[in-house]
């Protein structure tokens, strides 16, 4: 059996590092809040709102809107014809808009008109201040936050003892900091791991709220403040450097997510040949993202530290400085 060590975990950080653009090596280190209640005024207008909105040529659609914090009173948001990813969206229909606050009223600006947020209400009107749509403050949760362990599951987490876990640390309040790696190698298996990213309005890309699982250290999917965002490969729910999700289910910030991955490792013969390639299947907050997908079993990925091999590997909980928190991971494997 092959021993892991925190030397792989460092070849980790180093190739991270280079995956991080000029510009955001550059910018100062933005705060991370991980306290609601800490948040501010931005934190409680940033969210997704649902409601019934009327379009010309289809009378009233149901529309979703998730607006994301910039820092400073400074926002942007993307409207869903049909409702918010995962609920109801076409995967076609989307909107952009910008805005700030006035006199604490959030006032986003779009194609048709503004959207004037607050109270958990979010009003859009047009030029001529008519009113045409009405969105309410939804709170979506993940239909697999909980799941309890089913028999012959190994509990990686549950609050108290990481002694399934190196390099493990703990919050005073009982969450699982990011940077640990399993014990014991894992070949095929199923993972259930519950997340939170922090709150950071002011930073951008890969410096906002960054973690992620590597299966067998060789495959990560990325975990990342990716909320309203496109959903790409470096993206919250991507594999990293190998493909992006179906579509972005990725929740504000704060808010408890869900990733459930089932993995099949690649296959070797006896002479070490690959026989077949590796696979996973993703769903995050419950949502199918990476449905049965094939991973390069003979190449390794973009900042993976371990290489292709018939040999099993670690589930590592990446630590990219972002203080991400995890709690409730269990993997079950399989033969």
């Amino acid at each position: 059996m092959h021993r892991w060590s925190w030397t792989a975990l460092a070849v980790v950080g180093v190739a991270l590092a280079g995956s991080v653009t000029a510009q955001e090596r550059n910018r100062p280190r933005a705060a991370a809040i991980t306290d609601p209640a800490e948040a501010g005024p931005d934190y409680a207008l940033q969210g997704e709102y649902a409601g019934w909105v009327f379009v010309p040529g289809s009378g009233y659609v149901y529309t979703g809107l998730q607006i994301v914090a910039l820092g400073d009173g400074k926002f942007e948001a993307a409207s869903y014809r049909g409702g918010l990813p995962g609920n109801g969206w076409d995967r076609w229909a989307k909107g952009e808009l910008t805005g700030e606050l006035e006199d604490g009223w959030l006032v986003l600006s779009g194609r048709r008109g503004t959207v004037v947020v607050g109270n958990n209400l979010a009003i859009a009107r047009d030029p001529a201040g008519n009113e045409f749509g009405r969105l309410v403050k939804v709170e979506r949760t993940s239909p697999t936050l909980g799941f309890a362990p089913p028999p012959g599951a190994t509990v990686k987490f549950d609050g108290t003892s990481p002694e399934q876990l190196e390099g493990a640390k703990i919050t005073e309040d009982g969450l699982l900091l990011a940077g640990v790696l399993t014990k014991f190698p894992v070949g095929a298996f199923r993972l259930h791991a519950e997340f939170r990213t922090p709150f950071m309005p002011q930073a951008r890309g890969q410096a906002r709220g960054n973690s992620g699982v590597y299966l067998q250290g060789r495959y990560e999917v990325q975990m990342l403040d990716s909320f309203g965002l496109e959903g790409e490969q470096n993206e919250c729910g991507g594999i990293y450097s190998v493909a992006k999700p179906d579509v972005n289910m990725c929740y504000p910030p704060l808010s408890w997510q869900t990733y459930d991955i089932g993995f099949t490792a690649a296959r070797y013969d006896d002479q070490g040949k690959l026989i077949s390639q590796p696979r996973v299947t993703v769903r995050h907050n419950g949502v199918v993202i990476h449905d049965d997908v094939e991973l390069p079993g003979e190449r390794n990925t973009t900042a993976a530290p371990v290489q292709p091999g018939p040999q099993g590997g670690p589930v590592y909980l990446q630590d990219h400085g972002n203080p991400v928190r995890y709690r409730n991971v269990w993997v079950v494997e399989k033969q």
